[in-house]
């Protein structure tokens, strides 16, 4: 781990100084916010898309966002180290493209157990993580990428159909990305949130929709469920976010313990599921800032911060409801061009990831070709096909070149 820090920042009989424990507590409620403001909508779109009602929806948000608050909780208490978790963001952009294949949203919500139970599954049988480290990274890359193009595009078309309403948000999301690059989307959302408020059907919803409500739907399970949701939202989240969370732990001398962390988010996304959170994961961005020197200068007291971000998300939880209700009511096109600036840095990662390595491009193109057609073939998604041709590609290939 990293080494000692020096002797004024700690405070006698071990207690962290007073200008220490400021900087955990701002660190960890900035972890909270950026957390939540940079990708709620596209959590909100993806469990629409396979089928969730606007009551739903919002039932979806708040069950994910209290469940990976609890889960940071739990898991930077007992482990003394600053693991953050965060709902699966790449998991939800896969909804969105999913789409239809899903089935009906009892099976939707079916395949989010199931992506749990896989995900408790890797923390018991480390032949099932074994397994997942076989799929080759850059076709996970570009199955997702393939899924993101479609969402990284609203804003283009957003900003064709509605100039004056969604232009400044792009503008916004433009220059913080040139003076604060972290507040970038957290400040473009909340300008579309803020113009949504304005909106005649903002402005008339009824106040018992902004009141936090958790709606039960009890699982179907179905082949759909397994082939469309389950699998990819389990191999998105492993490769997306599990796996790059570990490395962004070590990154700051730390080892994340994998068994307990699978088991916690595994099963904290099978309780959340059947009130609509699709899934809960390692975080992998947002990780730094409560793992960095941001957090503070004691690399031991930093699991602090990782306290205060889950309690933040359990009391942003509270409120999910109510930015639900506002985010789906808004203008046709301003929270999914929102949702789309959020997205477009993880696309430029995945492109980076999938086509970086030479020797995976061609299977890599592939992937990312069948995904991003969006063909359906015996109602399974193409992010599936995608992956699944891929992976022919890479054996084939891979065949010849020996």
């Amino acid at each position: 781990m990293s080494t000692p820090p020096p002797l004024e920042t700690v405070a006698p009989e071990g207690r962290a100084a007073p200008r220490d424990t400021a900087t955990a507590v701002s660190a960890g409620v900035v972890t909270a916010l950026v957390g939540f403001t940079s990708a709620f909508a596209v959590v909100l779109g993806g469990l629409r898309a396979v089928g969730a009602s606007p009551a739903q929806a919002a039932s979806g948000l708040l069950a994910v966002t209290v469940a990976m608050g609890a889960a940071t909780l739990l898991l930077a208490w007992r482990t003394r180290l600053p693991i953050t978790v965060a709902w699966s963001t790449p998991g939800a952009a896969l909804l969105a493209g999913t789409g239809a294949a899903a089935g009906s949203w009892p099976e939707a919500v079916a395949g989010f157990v199931l992506c749990g139970a896989l995900l408790a599954a890797v923390g018991l049988w480390r032949r099932l993580e074994r397994w997942v480290r076989l799929i080759p990274v850059p076709l996970a890359n570009a199955m997702l990428a393939g899924v993101l193009v479609d969402l990284c595009l609203e804003p283009v078309r957003a900003v064709a159909d509605r100039p004056l309403l969604v232009g400044p948000v792009v503008l916004v999301w433009l220059v913080l990305l040139r003076l604060a690059p972290r507040w970038a989307t957290p400040a473009a959302m909340g300008l579309a949130v803020c113009l949504a408020v304005a909106s005649p059907a903002v402005r008339h919803l009824d106040p018992a929709s902004l009141l936090p409500t958790l709606a039960w739907t009890t699982p179907q399970p179905s082949w759909a469920a397994v082939v469309s949701v389950a699998v990819p939202l389990f191999v998105v989240t492993m490769a997306s976010q599990n796996i790059p969370g570990v490395a962004v732990l070590a990154g700051f001398g730390y080892t994340a313990p994998l068994r307990p962390v699978m088991l916690v988010t595994g099963l904290g996304t099978a309780l959340a599921a059947p009130f609509g959170g699709h899934a809960i994961n390692l975080a992998a961005i947002s990780a730094a800032l409560a793992a960095g020197p941001a957090a503070g200068p004691d690399p031991r007291r930093r699991w602090r911060a990782a306290v205060v971000a889950g309690a933040g998300y359990v009391v942003l939880g509270a409120g999910a409801s109510a930015v639900a209700a506002v985010a789906l009511a808004a203008p046709g096109g301003l929270i999914a061009a929102a949702a789309g600036l959020a997205l477009v840095g993880t696309l430029a990662a995945s492109l980076g990831g999938a086509f970086g390595t030479a020797g995976h491009r061609e299977a890599a193109a592939v992937t990312f070709l069948v995904t991003v057609s969006g063909v359906t073939v015996a109602g399974i998604s193409a992010a599936f096909w995608g992956l699944l041709a891929g992976l022919a590609c890479h054996v084939v290939l891979g065949a010849a070149r020996r």
